[in-house]
């Protein structure tokens, strides 16, 4: 009885473990500006798309005013839309910034995006960003409908 079990509960992990084994079999569709899928040299993509969700790297700014904050979100609508997605698609935004004040006070350049349909968001003021001379640094993640 004991080898029965014993041979019963040895089964059941290797069901486990080729079930675990199947599941890290993600599919990642990655998107690169202008040169493919991927950036080697820093090792990152800017975007990866998992089943219907839409992960989005820190896209920069060297500069916290209308025309930097604008530039971030252009290239990340850009991001989007090579998904068939838009601003209403993103339920999350994370911003790291060196001049929270001064994202604040051009904050309406960035609503615009949204047109009144705003994300969870969590802002963050930082020292330095891994570009020394960046000053904005956003990511995203955004939702797709299920087809």
């Amino acid at each position: 009885m004991r080898k029965m079990l014993f041979l019963l509960l040895c089964f059941q992990l290797v069901l486990i473990c080729s079930m675990q084994a199947q599941e890290n079999n993600i599919k990642k569709e990655k998107y690169n500006w202008g040169n493919g899928t991927q950036d080697t040299t820093a090792g990152y993509a800017q975007a990866i798309k998992v089943d219907n969700v839409i992960y989005i790297s820190g896209t920069v700014a060297r500069d916290v005013n209308p025309e930097g904050i604008k530039r971030v979100y252009d290239a990340l609508e850009r991001t989007l839309k090579n998904y068939g997605a838009t601003f209403q698609n993103v339920v999350k935004e994370n911003l790291y910034t060196t001049d929270i004040e001064a994202m604040k006070k051009y904050n309406d350049v960035r609503k615009a995006y949204y047109k009144n349909d705003f994300p969870a968001a969590t802002w963050v003021q930082i020292p330095r960003l891994f570009m020394a001379d960046a000053r904005l640094e956003i990511e995203l993640i955004a939702y797709l409908p299920k087809k």
